[in-house]
């Protein structure tokens, strides 16, 4: 959805299915990306906002998983 800075990124969230936090996020390549370190957003449509291990890479429409 966006980055912040160099190292967080704003994603949104399946409502049914939300992180907690501190939880490890990886791609779909099962690399790591980084760590869940907020949860925010209207009920309906979380956002959670990520720490990432390096700088941000994600492009637009990539899914990211929790582990």
């Amino acid at each position: 959805m966006h980055t912040v800075g160099n190292r967080l990124l704003v994603v949104r969230c399946d409502p049914a299915h939300l992180p907690r936090m501190q939880t490890d996020v990886i791609d779909k390549r099962m690399k790591p990306v980084g760590r869940v370190v907020d949860v925010f957003g209207n009920v309906s449509a979380p956002c959670a906002a990520i720490l990432c291990r390096t700088e941000a890479r994600a492009d637009a429409g990539e899914m990211l998983f929790i582990k």
